[in-house]
């Protein structure tokens, strides 16, 4: 079982990012996905869930209207995206993916997935 994040980087205030997270080893069509991230000296915070089919998202209110958070289901390997668009500073972090099981729906809460990737480093210079 593997989640791995990437596309992580270092951009300027009100850039772009596209973050990436494959997802395999599992059924993970069948799982909720989501975007955590984690602020030096901060705890870990919820960022943005999808539904199994995409047809449902979900956003921290520091993001929506910034970020897009999609999902490919069409291959063996499933593929997580969260477009961040008008970056700011404390956009600032190490962002995870993370999947949760079927059967789990609350999407806020990390203790509610069961995988995670390693982590991608976004920094947002002002």
């Amino acid at each position: 079982v593997q989640l791995q994040a990437s596309g992580g980087g270092l951009v300027q205030a009100g850039g772009s990012l596209r973050l990436s997270c494959a997802a395999s080893g599992r059924s993970f069509s069948k799982y909720g996905l989501g975007w955590f991230r984690q602020a030096p000296g901060k705890e870990r915070e919820f960022v943005a869930a999808i539904s199994r089919d995409g047809g449902s998202t979900f956003y921290a209110d520091s993001v929506k209207g910034r970020f897009t958070i999609s999902r490919d289901n069409t291959k063996p390997t499933v593929y997580m995206y969260l477009q961040m668009n008008s970056l700011k500073p404390e956009d600032t972090a190490v962002y995870y993916c993370a999947a949760r099981s079927p059967h789990k729906q609350r999407f806020l809460d990390e203790y509610e997935y069961d995988y995670w990737g390693q982590g991608t480093l976004v920094t947002v210079s002002s």
